[in-house]
């Protein structure tokens, strides 16, 4: 059963904050990388590379972990665990885009790979520090 983070929760995803996410290799061990991300609504969206490892890891197995770190404070962090529901291929740089331009305020300026869109759902949260419920 999906878990809905806290209001503050929310408010703090909704920030460009730093961000680590783990992925599982094919026999089991996790495997993390600091990550952009972004919420839209009660999911989160992220863009990869079409050639990561990553992405072949989420196709095979949906679950992934996400820990978003308060800028200047990593102390106050939210946990996320969560599934992917959604895979699209990114062919315009629409979806990196939009998420570069939440931490950057620019266009992705890499317009030679190909993307593809990963949308995850919140099936449990975790606040601490500043962000606990």
């Amino acid at each position: 059963m999906a878990e809905t983070p806290s209001t503050q929760q929310f408010e703090f995803l909704a920030k460009p904050n730093p961000s680590v996410m783990a992925t599982l290799r094919k026999d089991g061990t996790p495997v993390t990388v600091a990550t952009w991300y972004l919420l839209e609504g009660d999911r989160i969206r992220f863009n990869l590379d079409a050639s990561r490892v990553r992405l072949q890891h989420l196709k095979r197995d949906p679950r992934v972990s996400l820990t978003v770190l308060a800028d200047g404070d990593w102390y106050s962090h939210v946990s996320i665990q969560g599934r992917v529901v959604e895979i699209a291929d990114d062919p315009e740089l629409e979806g990196i885009d939009k998420i570069s331009r939440h931490y950057t305020g620019n266009p992705y300026p890499v317009r030679d790979q190909p993307r593809v869109d990963v949308w995850i759902s919140i099936d449990k949260v975790h606040g601490w520090g500043a962000t606990a419920k």
